[in-house]
This record gives C-alpha cells, structure tokens and sequence, in this order.
C-alpha cells in the first residue's frame, strides 16, 4: 500500500511538472507567434500539456504523445540548425530530461500495457541521443581543410631585424605578428613548459575605472625585454630569466571616470641602429648623446614620456625632462579625455602617436588628433587633425585642435619604404547618434588614413563605414604585405581588419582595392534628426556571416530562455547589418565588441597565409530620448561613465545610449554559438581554408565548475604565428594560452594561465633558447580574473 501510494505520488509530480511547462511554453509560444515568430512553442506546449493530462488519467498512451513531441523537436531542430550540437543542445535537453525521467518505472506502474509505449519512448530517446552524438563531430559551423605548405622565399625581404628579437608591438612596424623561429615547432610545442614568472606587482585600486586592463605585448631587443603594466610602469627584463633589471614610474594620475586605463605596449628606438627607420633616415635632423636607444612609454593621462632604454632614466632632452604633453593644445582636456593606449610608430626621425578619446559622452571632447614629434628633441613636427578643414594646420598660442575629431586609438602600421604611416580611425563621437555631423566632421572618420611619415601630408585615404552610428571603428593595426594580385603582379598591400567582419585589401601605395569592394544597400529609418548612408562598402574578403540573423539562431541553456531570446529578437528592430539605431532597440550584428578588435592578424609573407580569431557576438543599441533624467547637459559638469557599455550620456545631441550585449534572461548570449573562432586563410585567393571554435565557457561563471566543452567565445588580443608552423593565441574568456597548426588549425598544446589572458603574446629566443611570452592580467568589463603575471614557455633542456 504504502510503495503503491509513493508511486502514485511520483505520478501526481510529473503531472505537475509537465503541467507547468506546459503553461509556461503556452504563454510564451503564443506571444512569439503573436509577434512573427515560430509556432513551434505552442504545439510543444499543447502536447506537452496532453502529456500531462493522459498522465493523470492514468492512460499510457501519454508515453507515446510524449515520444511524438520529442521525435516531431528532432526533426523541426535538424531542419532550423542542421546537425549543430550547441544549437541543438537547448531545444532537446530539458525535452530529452523529461523523457528519461517518464521512463521511470515509478511514473507508469500501474498502467496497463507499458511496455510497448516505453518501447517507443525509448527508441526516439536513443535517435536523439545518436543525433546529439553524431553533431558533436559534424559541426556545420567549421571548416576542415589546409593551407599549402612552407614554400621557398619569393622574393620578399623582411624587415631587417634579428630573428632572435621581437623589438615592435607587431614584431614588425608592419604589423606582420609573424616570427622567422622554428625551434618550437608544430611536433614539439606539447611539450612546452613555464620558464619563467614575473610579477608586475601593479594591480586594480578602488581609483581605477571598470575598463582597466592588462593588454600588453612585450618587445625584445637584444639581452632586454621591455613591458608596460596597467599603471603604465615601465619595466625592463632579463629575457633569459624574467628577472628585473630597472623600473620606472611615470606617476600616472588615474580616476575612475577614465574610460580605458591600459598600455597595450611601449616603442623602441636605437639612432645606431637603423634597419626598421631607413627611409626616412635623411630626414632626421638631430641625435641624442643622453638617451642613444630609448623606450617611448604612451601614458593614459595624457603624456608621451622618453626612456633611456639602457638605465631606465628619463631622456631629460626630450620635451620637458623626458617628456611631452599630449593635452598640449587640447580642446576641452581633461584626465582621462584623450587617452594614449597603444603604442606609437617610431621612424629615423618622428614618433608618431595617436590616442583614444571617451566614446559617447560629449559634443564636447578632446580633439583625435595625430601628431610627429622629433625622435630625440620631442619637438612637434606635424599633425595631421583628422576634423580640420585644413588637417596640417599646426596650433598656434592661444588656439587648439578640432573637438571631436575621428581619432585613432588602435596601433598603427609603418612601411620604411615608402616612408607612409597607416592610421586606422574611429568616429567622431559621440559614436551612436550622428545627425549634427558635417562632412568635414566624417570625411577622414572610420578609415584607414596614408600619410606621410615625415611631413604628415595625406597619401590616401580610403573609408570603411560611412556616416557610423554603430561603432564600427577600424579597430586594428592594420598589416603590410605584399600579395600577388589577380593579374599576376606582385602589389605591396595592406590588411585592415574591421569591426564590421570586413577586411579591406588595398594597394597600400593608393590606397586602391586589391580584394574588390563594392557598394550595398543597407537599411533606412534613422532616429529623428538623424540619417542613414544609403550604402556600405563591402570587402570580398570579409568573415561577415553570409545570411542575416533570424530567430533560428536565438539561443539559450535551455528552450525557456530560447523562447525569451526569440522574443527579444522579435521585439527588437533588425533588417539585417547597420540597421540604424533606435528608440525601441537595435540588435546590432556585428556587434560593438567588433569581429575584429585591436589584436589584428598574422601573416607568413613568404608562405602566403594568414592567421585571424573572428568573433560573433550581437549587441543592443538603445536610444534613450533627453527628459527628466536625461538632460542635453548636466548641472556641474560632465565626467566619464568609467566603461563602453550600459548607460552612455551623449550629451549635446538628443539621445543618450544604452548598449549591451544581446544576452538571455540567464546572461548568456541570445545568439547561438560559436562567438569566437580561429582560422587559416590563403592570401593567393583570400579563400577560408580552415575555421575552428576556440575556448570554453569554464571561467564564465566565477564558482561555478563549468565542464570546459569548446563553444567558440569572445576573446580580446591577437594570434602571432610562427616559421615553426605554430598559431599562438590566448585572449579568449577562459584562462588559457594555446597554440594550433597553422595548417590546418588543430589545437596541439594549451596551458592553464592563472588570471585572463587579454593580450597578444609574443616569441622571441635568446642564448640559442625560443620562449613564448603572455601577460596573464585580466581585463576588467571583459569579466576576466584579474592578476599580474608575465609568463614565459619554453621546450625543457
């Protein structure tokens, strides 16, 4: 009596359960499809619900309604996704739960003839698991193929650098990210081990913005190494050992309100030796007895500071005892307003330096300006003010530069033989609303930008996005190699990887398409006030996804907040990329983060192949009109959110900003997976040859043991590739550095870092040994766990 009473009562929960979802998709289903969406969700509940009602009347044939919602969801799954296992996952793990627990005995025991519908239960319960088995090893969203192999050199010299040495952010001032060392190579590089450990000893304070961040790449140059950390201390290491040779302290003046507190690197200059700066080596009229070989530290307050890079003492010819100010000249300067993250070029006569500038805060921001100081004196040479009328108008007393003008805040790419520096903008900001701009205001804004390296003089200049309202900044170093074109000749180009999956190959003498590009119609209906370009220009190489988003690509850990991410979707306004920003909500694909950001790509110039890691990952743009709350200025002032995301003011113009990920109810990404990717691709035809996820969801969750299935994530910092067939990369959101066959893209080796990985390695060797090198630091909105080590691997002895 009593164990029949028991089994009775385990019929009355499932009753209950599938009662309850019933309800829940009932609800939810009839609203999706009130708003165009799938019907899928109201026949999933009605059957559901069925279940539920022959279960309580005791009836077996509920197993069989069951065994036909289950079946009937594999085959809607299959036809909306195809064998895709993370997209498949949440339409048929609570469907395939509820199955197994139905086969319980204790659920049917006392119904008659059981065991044909259990039978039945059973076997799509198995199909489905054979489904989910079989999609684990057929992802439609990877490509497996390979890059041809090593070929002899055809006749492109590298820059004259020792192999040894990695003495540029990019290697190269060309931003190749390339290395000619082998030691490590694709057959050993498993057996890579920890080295060395330094320790910054520089971490986050309560003074400190929500973007703060270690996205450093180290340079080496002969028995030095050289990092900058999150504070912006410069210090110089023993490449064999890690140990510190000599520290010094700009005394950076941080607030919380910066938007950005990093240093992605520091430049290198020695007047003895020259092979990176020929060119323009004739154009440099003066030499520096005090600092000979010196470090050029970008500081985030806005300062540019010389470095003697023997003894850590300051260049006291330089500027003002070592260093000069950046806010010289600025309109509306403030701490923090124009931001020097990256590192500048340094040519045989000119530092070159750029800077970021706070997004979606003013009407009334510092200007973007670039600018060519003196290599050893700091005198100003020439700008380039990407919002003047006339952009090499130097500043006279008592004047300034253009507020708001583009700025470029990703590192920049130098060709010596052309003596031309290529500058990628972003727009003038605010970034998200654009109706006050004027032509002159755009006119240099989200492009790559030639100029002269020692006059400052335009080259060329060729836009990737006109009128911005979306951030689609040109994110990237951009890279130089040369390429064979389609006629057979060999075009000194250049690689610029954008936000919007697009990179723009062009002749890098004119700035004239290598890769075609041609013009498409995007969608109408700005905000009020407002406008949209009528077209956008569109790279035949790009990684852009090739259909628009629908609601089949809506995700979720489960089918409930599946559901409410095709809600959402629906809710949203979407026709597809550069759908124009909007009261209501923007979905924005691709989204603010970029399918490309300032780590760039490798290139093997003399094999002819490329590495990259792409992301996916939508956004939600929202206007927020001005009213009670949202004034056009404030009362006191204005000061910065201290973040990209959230609640952004633009003041000045008639809407504020809310931007966020596009995340389910969970916080997780309503577009299904993969978010990150690595692949290979064959610059004779710019044709993908493999494409693979890469990370896991392990650190996403902080304390909640996640298993480390490979999704595909967001990652911030770039690959560097090697003559040794090796791909390194780490800045993925779970906490690892690893490296993959150029190839063909099979990960060979991963190590566990203990903090996140947000940086672009690097390789270089010294005494006969090859090490690779990774800042373990964090970054602090991407959610990484933040430290402050600089590991180095290498093979044992």
């Amino acid at each position: 009596m009593n164990r029949a009473s028991s089994r009775s009562k385990m019929n009355l929960i499932t009753v209950f359960i599938f009662t309850i979802i019933g309800i829940g998709l009932l609800i939810g289903g009839i609203w999706l499809a009130a708003i165009g969406g799938s019907i899928y969700y109201i026949i999933a509940a009605v059957l559901m619900l069925l279940t539920a009602f022959l279960l309580y009347k005791g009836r077996i044939s509920a197993l069989l309604v069951y065994a036909a919602l289950v079946l009937g969801t594999v085959i809607w799954a299959i036809w909306e996704v195809g064998t895709d296992f993370w997209a498949l996952a949440p339409r048929l793990d609570i469907l395939g739960l509820l199955g197994l627990w139905l086969l319980i005995p204790a659920v049917t025991y006392n119904f008659i003839n059981r065991k044909p519908a259990i039978m039945a239960l059973g076997a799509v319960l198995a199909l489905t698991i054979l489904v989910m088995i079989y999609s684990i090893f057929n992802d439609p969203q990877e490509i497996h193929g390979e890059l041809k192999a090593q070929q002899p050199a055809q006749g492109q010299a590298l820059p004259g650098i020792p192999p040894e040495d990695w003495p540029a952010y990019g290697r190269t001032q060309s931003g190749l990210r390339y290395s000619p060392l082998a030691q490590i190579n694709a057959d050993n590089v498993k057996d890579l081990k920890v080295a060395w450990t330094y320790r910054t000893r520089d971490f986050k304070t309560d003074k400190d913005s929500g973007e703060t961040t270690n996205q450093v790449t180290p340079i080496k140059v002969g028995n030095n190494m050289y990092i900058c950390t999150t504070h912006q201390f410069l210090v110089a290491l023993d490449p064999a050992t890690g140990k510190e040779k000599w520290r010094f302290d700009p005394k950076l003046k941080t607030d919380p309100s910066f938007q950005h507190l990093t240093c992605r690197g520091v430049s290198y200059y020695d007047q003895n030796n020259t092979a990176e700066f020929a060119t323009s080596l004739q154009g440099r009229t003066s030499t520096s007895a005090i600092c000979p070989r010196k470090v050029i530290l970008p500081v985030n307050d806005g300062r540019l500071v010389a470095i003697n890079a023997d003894n850590g003492q300051r260049c006291t010819d330089f500027g003002e005892n070592g260093e000069v100010n950046l806010q010289l000249y600025m309109p509306n300067a403030y701490p923090g307003g124009y931001n020097p993250t990256s590192p500048p070029i340094v040519t045989g006569s000119t530092i070159i330096i750029a800077g970021s500038v706070t997004d979606n805060l003013s009407i009334k921001e510092p200007s973007g300006v670039i600018r060519g100081y003196d290599v050893n004196t700091g005198k100003l040479l020439w700008v380039f003010d990407t919002g003047a009328a006339d952009p090499n108008a130097m500043p006279t007393t008592g004047g300034t530069y253009v507020h708001n003008s583009p700025n470029a805040w990703a590192p920049l790419a130098y060709d010596s033989q052309l003596d031309i520096v290529y500058i990628p903008t972003g727009v003038s900001t605010p970034d998200i609303w654009g109706g006050h701009r004027t032509p002159q205001m755009e006119r240099y804004a989200n492009a790559v930008v030639a100029l002269n390296a020692s006059t400052g003089k335009l080259v060329w200049s060729f836009q990737t996005t006109h009128h911005d309202l979306w951030d689609m900044d040109v994110p990237s170093q951009p890279t130089l190699v040369d390429v064979k074109a389609k006629n057979g000749q060999i075009v000194p180009a250049i690689y610029a990887p954008t936000k919007t999956g697009h990179i723009f190959v062009l002749d890098r003498r004119t700035g004239q398409p290598v890769v075609p590009v041609h013009e498409e119609p995007v969608p109408q209906g700005a905000a009020k006030g407002d406008w949209v370009s009528k077209t956008q220009p569109i790279s035949e190489f790009t990684f852009r996804p090739k259909n628009h988003l629908t609601d089949k690509d809506m995700w979720g850990a489960t089918m409930f907040d599946q559901l409410m991410c095709r809600v959402m979707f629906h809710s949203l306004d979407y026709k597809g990329p550069y759908t124009p920003p909007s009261e209501n909500g923007t979905i924005v694909f691709p989204g603010n983060l970029g399918m490309f950001e300032w780590g760039g790509i490798s290139v093997n110039p003399d094999r002819q192949v490329a590495v990259m890691n792409p992301m996916a990952l939508p956004f939600v743009s929202k206007l927020i009109p001005r009213g009670p709350g949202n004034p056009i200025w404030p009362e006191g002032g204005v000061k910065g959110t201290g973040t990209e995301s959230g609640i952004q003011p633009q003041y000045g113009v008639p809407y504020g900003v809310e931007i966020n990920a596009f995340l389910s109810p969970l916080g997780l990404p309503c577009k299904q997976p993969a978010w990150g990717y690595i692949a290979g691709v064959d610059l004779d035809n710019h044709q993908i040859a493999w494409k693979k996820r890469v990370g896991t969801i392990r650190d996403s969750l902080p304390g909640i043991p996640l298993p480390p299935f490979k999704l595909g994530v967001p990652m911030l910092g770039g690959p560097i590739s090697t003559a040794g067939n090796v791909m390194f990369l780490a800045g993925t959101q779970d906490n690892y550095i690893r490296a993959f066959n150029v190839s063909n893209g099979d990960e060979l080796w991963k190590a566990r870092l203990p903090a996140g990985g947000q940086a672009t390695p690097m390789t270089y060797s010294i005494n006969g040994k090859q090490y690779v090198v990774i800042m373990a630091g964090g970054h602090g909105s991407f959610g990484t766990k933040m430290g402050d080590y600089l590991i180095a691997y290498a093979l044992p002895d």
